[in-house]
């Protein structure tokens, strides 16, 4: 069992020494720093922040979106998927133009017209076991924003083994949820943070839950839900508010209706991890 984070520390990803600003960048994070829970020591921090996002879909655009906007100094995107037609009414970071594109490449034109402080590091593959060996020690925090249970079990086991945080939300027809998971550290009473199994035991038997292909899916969901994932990179990495570690947040689009669960270790598990 790990020990537990500092005050200083705790609720934040592990971010080196601090890169400067440039007058320019100052100028267009001028909102950012004027927060007091941000400022420029803060700013500074998204801009050394290096970040990999799983999936370029319709989480994904706006994860990627509003992180460049944001400042992320690096963001590594992962998909071997290509844009159609279908993506559009979803996934606003692509346009009728990049049909059958890349999804990496024409993602990262589009951060690059947003934001050309931003470098982006293109992964044309599925996030894997073998992606996470090779390129997850790069990064200092972790989002899931893919569409299946097997992508994200690898992936929180992945930023466990990597010790980063890691945001994962999901997304079905009118409803969508967001957690973030740190279980290589302890909470303020000294037990072990949950994992993504604390919350999800076991993977749901195969064709339980349809993908949206098949059942529709709301497309404004999708910016909900991926815009609460980059609030949340932004509060772990400047160290902004309270990050929804062992929490649970549920969006219900059709009543208009945010609801929280609190979830932790379970006890099989704490003893194993002691």
């Amino acid at each position: 069992m790990t020990d537990a984070a500092s005050p200083s520390t705790k609720g934040r990803a592990s971010i080196p020494p601090m890169e400067p600003l440039s007058p320019e960048e100052i100028a267009r994070y001028q909102r950012h720093i004027l927060l007091p829970e941000i400022g420029g020591a803060g700013q500074q921090k998204l801009k050394a922040a290096r970040v990999l996002v799983i999936g370029a879909g319709g989480l994904g655009a706006p994860v990627l979106q509003y992180l460049a906007a944001a400042g992320i100094g690096t963001l590594g995107i992962a998909d071997d998927d290509r844009v159609s037609l279908s993506n559009l009414q979803r996934q606003v970071i692509y346009d009728s133009g990049t049909i059958g594109e890349l999804k990496t490449e024409s993602a990262a034109f589009a951060i690059a017209r947003l934001n050309p402080h931003v470098n982006v590091i293109r992964f044309e593959e599925r996030f894997s076991p073998d992606t996470a060996r090779r390129h997850l020690s790069g990064f200092h925090l972790l989002i899931d924003g893919s569409d299946n249970f097997d992508t994200r079990y690898t992936a929180a086991d992945a930023a466990e083994a990597a010790k980063i945080p890691l945001v994962t939300g999901a997304v079905g027809r009118f409803d969508g949820s967001v957690t973030v998971l740190k279980p290589y550290e302890t909470a303020e009473d000294g037990t072990p943070n949950p994992s993504y199994r604390d919350l999800f035991p076991e993977k749901p038997p195969a064709g339980l839950i349809p993908a949206c292909a098949e059942t529709g899916i709301i497309g404004a969901l999708t910016g909900v839900i991926g815009t609460l994932m980059a609030m949340e990179a932004i509060k772990l990495i400047t160290g902004a508010g309270e990050p929804l570690v062992g929490r649970l947040l549920l969006y219900d689009a059709v009543a208009a209706r945010f609801e929280t669960i609190r979830y932790k270790r379970r006890r099989s598990r704490q003893s194993q991890a002691s």
